[in-house]
């Protein structure tokens, strides 16, 4: 090999650049995304078998591989009949300058290396902020997803307890959090990383209330060594929004950092008719909401927000000889140093696009859509002969039971809408009993496509 021809997987080919545009185009277009399937993995294996080897291969063959058999067993998160876990639908403004992010390979770690991107994103999680009520010193920054998010944002709260308590000459060994039997599995996860204890407040229906709250802490013979409280709005598996404003209260009464896990449901904010259900959010100390869920930005992206952001630079901000440049004026936050992580793409230009051209009343309306349509869904449940509903519906998600069903029924239920491409659903548990599981995201979710799925019930 020459050296000359080291450059050639560089060079611009514009009849490869052309085939994979023709895809993304086609793609894009798409009125309604196929649901695709499952894969088989023997199946698979063989397609991709030897296709990486010393040598080239021609672009449309490699794309064939993927979009005739690998495609098909990834399920579209975007499709309006996806109703499993939490769906995805990017706008397309996102998604279109989530090409741009990635052909111009942005990245966004610092104001010396790309100024342009953070005045973007910041612009972006100022109108996250300001939808939360948070004070204008609040700032952040975008991380891959809630987890990420959660996890660096408990990270401030258990230094700045530390440094507070070797002050005072505490221990800093067996610290706790305060945290709902609902809390998301990624705030466990966190704790355990951090080396925190949580402590545990019982539920009575899935909802932390300020009775459940002060119940719980009133069996603490101390609490001297309790240094955060998470609360959720919108918790996953169910969608309940928890008493943020008794979470800060407690917080404040105890000088506890408070810490929000909004991951799914924060974009209600903008609801017209939800959105007195968070009251208390605006005081949170640090606070997590995921645009690719129901902000309608694609994957990955979750925008973590301190009310104090210096607090958060103090703790994650990475020293080294070959960063000292990065460090300049401290008005100057760079996102590399908001979280834990260093290298990081621009993931917050798409939605920061998205926001600008469609404008907030777009989202206002999208929100909305989803809430009219779980209850519409919510409504048909609770007429029908053979459904009931597990709970009522606080945001878009709809837990429900289907009388003499076992885990197996749903499962096979399961797999008959997805084969017959009718929707993707999966079940879940709630108190310990399976039941049937809906989350509608989607604007472009129809009242037929739910009767279609509530009526293969019955």
């Amino acid at each position: 090999m020459s050296t000359a021809d080291a450059d050639r997987m560089h060079r611009h080919d514009s009849a490869s650049a052309q085939v994979v545009l023709d895809y993304v185009a086609w793609r894009v277009a798409l009125a309604e995304p196929p649901l695709d399937g499952l894969g088989d993995r023997r199946h698979l294996e063989q397609m991709v078998e030897g296709l990486i080897g010393p040598g080239p291969r021609d672009v449309r063959e490699v794309l064939d591989v993927y979009a005739d058999h690998l495609s098909e067993t990834i399920l579209s998160t975007d499709s309006p009949r996806n109703f499993a876990f939490i769906p995805a639908a990017p706008t397309e403004a996102a998604v279109l300058f989530d090409m741009v992010v990635s052909a111009a390979s942005l990245q966004g770690c610092s104001w010396l290396e790309a100024a342009g991107a953070v005045v973007a994103e910041n612009q972006a999680l100022r109108v996250l902020a300001d939808a939360a009520g948070m004070p204008a010193t609040a700032g952040g920054v975008f991380v891959a997803g809630g987890s990420a998010g959660n996890l660096s944002g408990l990270a401030v709260a258990r230094d700045l307890a530390r440094l507070r308590r070797r002050s005072a000459g505490a221990s800093e060994q067996g610290l706790r959090v305060v945290v709902s039997d609902q809390a998301h599995s990624s705030i466990a996860s966190a704790l355990n990383l951090l080396m925190l204890d949580a402590l545990v407040v019982p539920t009575r229906d899935g909802r932390l209330t300020r009775a459940d709250l002060q119940q719980a802490l009133d069996r603490e013979t101390t609490l001297a060594d309790v240094v955060a409280i998470v609360a959720t709005a919108g918790t996953t598996n169910a969608g309940i929004v928890d008493d943020l404003a008794a979470a800060a209260d407690a917080a404040q009464a105890h000088g506890w950092w408070f810490h929000v896990d909004a991951a799914y449901g924060g974009a209600a904010l903008l609801s017209r008719k939800v959105r007195d259900r968070f009251a208390g959010i605006e005081r949170a100390d640090s606070m997590v909401t995921d645009p690719h869920k129901w902000w309608f930005a694609p994957f990955d992206c979750a925008a973590l927000m301190y009310a104090n952001p210096h607090l958060a630079k103090a703790v994650h901000t990475q020293d080294a000889s070959y960063l000292d440049v990065l460090h300049g004026p401290d008005d100057d936050l760079n996102p590399s140093d908001l979280a834990y992580h260093l290298t990081r793409r621009a993931r917050g230009l798409p939605l920061w696009f998205s926001l600008a051209v469609n404008g907030l009343d777009a989202y206002r309306d999208a929100v909305d859509a989803a809430i009219d349509l779980t209850h519409y869904a919510a409504e048909r449940i609770r007429h029908s002969p053979v459904l009931e509903l597990v709970r009522e519906p606080e945001l878009s998600v709809v837990l429900f039971r289907r009388h003499g069903w076992t885990a197996d029924d749903y499962d096979r239920w399961s797999r008959q809408l997805l084969t017959e491409q009718v929707a993707f659903v999966m079940r879940s548990a709630w108190r310990g009993e399976t039941v049937g599981r809906l989350v509608f995201l989607h604007p472009g979710t129809t009242q037929a496509m739910v009767d279609q799925v509530l009526d293969s019930l019955t």
